[in-house]
């Protein structure tokens, strides 16, 4: 690791006073999530996502993918998966390994990408958008979400939009406004939190929703687990190419690991919780062994709401230690692990999901790849012509996780206004191989002012 190089972040509280959101002026927006689900409506009544086997016959689609790395050309093969009438026809990255691979992994799908449909460097994503493509896939290192959807909105394409959707609160700001243009449009959005497309989960949520636990009171949600890869810094790369290249090592560019994986339980407790905003969170956290980067390893964070309620999240990403992955969330009734099993207080089952074995000739609680669900329901969305479009909740999610994260780098409450008003924008100022001046990788010390 260059020691030369130390991170600077423009600090969080500098600016975040009421009425600082300036021209995106997004705050009615952000506040109409829905509250707390009706407890007294029955299960089978709750609206859910339908979950179908492939999408339904239709015009072709062409898509174009945006960022080739693992989870870029994982979205692209879910897409094809997805049903008949579906291509790959455009991908782009600023690394010509990374689109390469993807184009060989395309290419035993049946998918073969003609040359001058192949786009290298920063400005690839255009060149993707406007090479004739239906769908976008949008699956680069977070921090270049927001401009990259800004310029597919713009064209009038559908979107895929891999979590989380932007690394600090003008990304995720301008996202919603993005968002709510989409819709304008009639342009369909589907995230990548793969929950809400999980058939177990979605029928235990709807249950709990239903009313099976009672009123919610709490929840407690834990993710601990190993560390993920990294790369040591190879002496020809410059700054830009090292921080792309381990990009899942650097706030400016993933937002850390409680927005970059993380999110996922923070959106599955949030779901369950009805989609309610809290209004602070406390958290602490700190780094104990990653060797690159300059972000945190472990996080402990408490969400408060303006009922009183409280929610617990924990998250590590440190080898060697006991992996524990649950999302509880507690009702006067009982509680549930939001993935298939509703339990009584004294801890009995109440409910579990009836997962068929192979040989079983019923298959129809079998739950399909929620990969593959997410772009079910984008394609279905678009060739019945009934939008979707979950940008807001996919927002809301995101700075949840960005809350946190800000609480623990500062050792400060920080609160839901706060986030909407801080004009923190994390990342240079232009993307270039080369030097980045602006940033600088110096890992955060809670109680301490930024960059000392």
């Amino acid at each position: 690791m260059n020691k030369n190089l130390k991170f600077s972040r423009r600090n969080f509280f500098k600016s975040s006073a009421a009425g600082a959101i300036g021209a995106m002026s997004v705050p009615a927006l952000l506040s109409g999530c829905s509250g707390v689900a009706q407890k007294d409506e029955k299960w089978k009544d709750v609206e859910v996502p339908e979950i179908l086997k492939t999408s339904p016959e239709g015009k072709p689609l062409k898509a174009g993918l945006v960022g080739c790395g693992g989870r870029g050309t994982g979205a692209a093969v879910n897409f094809i998966d997805a049903g008949g009438g579906l291509q790959i026809t455009a991908i782009g990255d600023v690394f010509k390994d990374k689109l390469d691979a993807c184009r060989n992994t395309l290419k035993e799908k049946g998918q073969h990408i003609a040359d001058e449909n192949c786009f290298l460097g920063f400005d690839a994503y255009q060149k993707v958008i406007d090479s004739g493509v239906d769908v976008v896939l949008l699956c680069t290192p977070p921090v270049f979400r927001p401009l990259h959807f800004e310029y597919a909105i713009n064209k009038d394409k559908h979107c895929f939009i891999e979590k989380p959707c932007a690394v600090d609160p003008v990304g995720a700001k301008q996202m919603m406004v993005l968002g709510k243009r989409a819709g304008q449009k009639g342009l369909s959005v589907i995230s990548g939190t793969i929950r809400r497309s999980q058939k177990d989960c979605i029928e235990t949520y709807r249950r709990v929703a239903g009313g099976a636990i009672g009123e919610i009171v709490s929840a407690h949600v834990t993710r601990l687990g190993g560390a993920l890869w990294h790369v040591q810094r190879r002496p020809e790369w410059s700054d830009m190419e090292y921080m792309l290249r381990n990009w899942v090592n650097f706030c400016w560019t993933s937002g850390d690991l409680v927005v970059e994986q993380f999110i996922h339980e923070i959106d599955m407790m949030s779901w369950f919780l009805g989609n309610k905003k809290p209004v602070r969170a406390e958290a602490t956290g700190g780094r104990q062994r990653r060797v690159t980067g300059d972000m945190y390893d472990f996080f402990s964070i408490e969400y408060i709401y303006d009922d009183g309620r409280r929610a617990h999240c924990t998250s590590r990403q440190i080898d060697g230690c006991d992996y524990n992955h649950s999302v509880l969330v507690y009702g006067t009734k009982g509680y549930t692990n939001c993935f298939d099993t509703i339990y009584h207080l004294d801890g009995s089952i109440a409910w579990q999901y009836p997962y068929p074995k192979p040989e079983d000739a019923d298959q129809s609680m079998a739950v399909p790849d929620p990969y593959v669900q997410e772009l079910i329901r984008l394609v279905t969305a678009i060739r019945t012509n009934t939008p979707v479009n979950d940008t807001e909740l996919h927002v809301q999610s995101t700075l949840m996780a960005i809350m946190g994260r800000e609480s623990a780098y500062t050792g400060k409450f920080v609160t839901w206004d706060q986030m909407l008003a801080s004009d923190m924008k994390l990342g240079p100022e232009t993307y270039q191989f080369g030097p980045v001046a602006e940033i600088k990788e110096i890992i955060p010390v809670a109680g301490t002012p930024p960059n000392a």
